[in-house]
């Protein structure tokens, strides 16, 4: 035990001298830091006039104005306090946003025995444009020899006096227009009101007043008291709180004014019966189609903090508008343009001394687009109640008309300040109004069929004469497959690729995929552009064949031939496959952005064969003209259609019976010549027990009605 007691009180001596060296050592360590910064300024060499004014500028690069103020002789110190010589380095070069840096001396001369001057050009890059000038410092040495600068205003500017002030005139830049073909608004400048408060003329019972405010505005009453204890307001200062939709006097005196417009008069009315309101009209961006090309055009939003951090020397400040989504957000590098600045000084009494720098601004380009504003909106009207999507396009330019998703939001109500409330119900809504549909992917049933078709008659896996015989409505390959059945709808006398696609055959797609082979598939789908990114202005989803590329079973590949399966395909990459049986077998390239002469490119060339091009397309003609064809709901006598309609079943497994089905309808003009040729591709979701492809097909028909012969 002793010997215990004797280590213990042994390894007390040894930790407590330990600690006292380490004590001692972060002491010193600390000491030694203070000391060091403490005397940094003094570090700075001095011992020319030319020393001090290199140390000087090169504290400016790094915009160390208290180490700047070190340099500073007695007599300039007594006029400026550190403080404020700081501040006022600090508000001048931050607020022209100074850089870059580039100082050159090129001339000393000493006037007498304790008076040096040193001339120099300066040089930086301001938001303005680079600033150059030549300057003239003066040093004075004293009693120790050593020189300091004597300093004033026009160390920042030679033309800058302590009154003085230097300004930054900012001149937006006017944001570009998105127009669609004909040069209709799709997003630009339109009208709204703002509502404020002018403090000064609230009245006594403003805990009433402000209560019926919130609910005229959908605004909580701590919302509104927030706006107006900002630190910049005063009496008279006109407080924005709301801004709301425009009043169109015009539509009010009509003979039947909309519902919206009385709705919107009467908020007025009530909002203006509240002392202090004042409403004023104010420009900002407006989508003219609301909620019919919303997830097209996307919207505009005020820049945060984390848009300034991302776009660094982009010229955003924290008024700007930034694209968020949509097209807003594709062109906006082409939009927004560039703002305009000039820096000034000007005197005490705020007239202009001086330009110092300026640039113009340049406003943002007007992007025209090839989309069809009226077509665009029938699409929308046709199917608003339904979650869906359509594409619309010129098969034979490539010119996309329509991309349309339901249900949708209103760009506006980001315009005008959605309530919580507002985007409370977007986020939960079971229709997911948010979700821009015709950017997925999509089982495409028998849709795909006409590209299984054209896939295996190019490869000579399939001979259109071929009767592959009657199965009835069901169909397996062996005994291999278990109790798994391919079924079909309709029977009818002899099976070949024609009539199939006129019936829509599952059993004969389901035999021809299995005659092509799995490799012979996964090859030509990938050569259609399956698991890569469509070539288009707006990002898709990539289409698949399945999850990893792979048919992992016979069952699955003859699947596929129906388009069921694991085959994913994105609406518009439908569509321009099926732009090869109006081409010769070349398929066209998608394009957004409008051209007086629009030249088709070529995306796929011989995607497939001219001769299963051609037999694809006559294939499709009688599907929309027999009347056993199941696209004959549109049928017109005036105008050659051709399509294809397609039902895909979603399960969760083979014996899945609660699942629900997507309808397609892919349709197109068959006649170059045709005033307006469009192919039309459709998807709407939850089918089942509404009629199938046949809803979606109703729903087109008045669309396909405006077309002209």
């Amino acid at each position: 035990m002793k010997k215990n007691k004797k280590t213990n009180y042994t390894l007390k001596i040894f930790l407590g001298i330990n600690c006292s060296m380490a004590v001692t050592l972060a002491l010193l360590a600390i000491i030694y830091a203070f000391l060091k910064d403490s005397k940094a300024p003094e570090e700075i060499i001095v011992t020319t006039p030319k020393d001090v004014l290199s140390a000087y500028v090169s504290l400016l690069k790094e915009q160390n104005f208290k180490k700047m103020y070190t340099l500073l002789d007695k007599d300039s110190r007594s006029r400026i306090s550190e403080d404020a010589f700081i501040l006022r380095n600090q508000k001048i070069y931050e607020g022209i946003e100074a850089k870059n840096f580039h100082s050159e001396i090129t001339d000393t001369s000493i006037t007498s025995e304790d008076l040096s001057t040193v001339t120099y050009t300066q040089k930086f890059e301001s938001l303005a444009g680079k600033i150059h000038f030549t300057n003239t410092a003066t040093f004075t040495k004293d009693e120790e020899g050593k020189y300091a600068l004597s300093w004033d205003d026009s160390m920042i500017f030679p033309q800058l006096t302590s009154d003085d002030k230097v300004k930054v005139i900012r001149k937006e830049a006017k944001r570009g227009r998105l127009l669609d073909r004909v040069g209709n608004l799709l997003a630009g400048e339109g009208a709204a009101s703002s509502v404020g408060l002018v403090p000064g003329k609230l009245s006594e019972d403003w805990e009433k007043d402000r209560k019926q405010l919130s609910l005229l505005l959908n605004m909580t009453p701590e919302s509104i008291e927030k706006k107006l204890q900002a630190k910049w307001v005063n009496n008279d200062s006109f407080v924005p709180l709301k801004t709301i939709e425009e009043l169109d006097e015009s539509e009010l005196l009509s003979s039947n004014p909309s519902e919206k417009a009385m709705e919107l008069k009467e908020q007025r009315n009530s909002l203006l019966q509240i002392p202090g309101i004042m409403i004023t009209d104010i420009a900002v961006r407006s989508y003219p189609l609301e909620e019919k090309a919303s997830h097209l055009t996307g919207y505009v939003q005020n820049v945060t903090a984390e848009d300034l951090k991302d776009h660094p020397g982009e010229g955003y400040y924290s008024n700007s508008l930034i694209g968020r989504t949509g097209l807003e957000a594709l062109y906006e590098k082409e939009l927004r343009g560039s703002t305009g600045y000039e820096i000034l000084i000007t005197n005490f009494q705020g007239a202009v001394k001086c330009t110092l720098a300026s640039v113009s601004k340049k406003d943002g380009e007007d992007i025209r687009l090839t989309i069809d504003s009226e077509l665009q909106s029938k699409l929308y009207d046709s199917f608003r109640e339904d979650r869906s999507c359509s594409v619309a396009l010129n098969p034979y330019t490539g010119e996309v008309l329509a991309l349309v998703s339901t249900p949708s939001y209103n760009s506006n109500d980001f315009i005008l300040g959605m309530s919580a409330d507002q985007w409370e119900t977007l986020n939960q809504s079971e229709a997911q109004p948010l979700y821009n549909r015709f950017r997925q992917t999509w089982c495409p049933g028998s849709s795909f069929k006409p590209i299984i078709a054209a896939i295996g008659l190019t490869s000579g896996a399939l001979d259109p004469e071929e009767d592959y015989g009657q199965e009835g409505l069901k169909w397996r390959k062996d005994a291999s497959w278990g109790n798994y059945y391919v079924t079909t709808l309709h029977t009818y006398d002899r099976v070949t690729l024609e009539n199939a696609l006129i019936h829509s055959d599952n059993i004969y797609f389901a035999k021809a995929a299995l005659k092509v082979g799995k490799d012979k598939l996964a090859e030509n789908l990938s050569h259609l552009g399956f698991s890569e990114n469509l070539p288009f202005e707006i990002s898709l989803s990539s289409s698949q064949y399945a999850r990893d590329g792979i048919f992992q079973s016979e069952i699955q590949l003859a699947d596929t031939g129906y388009g069921q399966g694991e085959v994913l395909v994105n609406p518009l990459h439908l569509a321009c496959l099926y732009t090869a049986f109006c081409n010769k077998g070349d398929v066209i390239s998608p394009t957004l952005l409008y051209q007086e002469e629009a030249a088709p490119r070529i995306w796929i060339k011989n995607a497939f064969s001219e001769a299963a091009a051609e037999i694809v397309r006559n294939a499709l003609l009688k599907t929309v003209n027999t009347p056993a064809g199941t696209g004959y709901t549109v049928h017109r006598k005036d105008l050659s259609l051709a399509g294809k309609t397609g039902t895909a079943e979603i399960k969760l497994s083979k014996t899945d019976n609660q699942g629900t089905e997507l309808g397609w309808f892919a349709v197109f003009t068959t006649d170059k010549d045709t005033s307006e040729p469009i192919l039309l591709v459709t998807m709407v979701e939850d089918v089942k027990q509404r009629g199938g492809s046949s809803y979606v097909m109703k729903g087109l028909k008045p669309v396909l009605e405006h077309l002209a012969p």
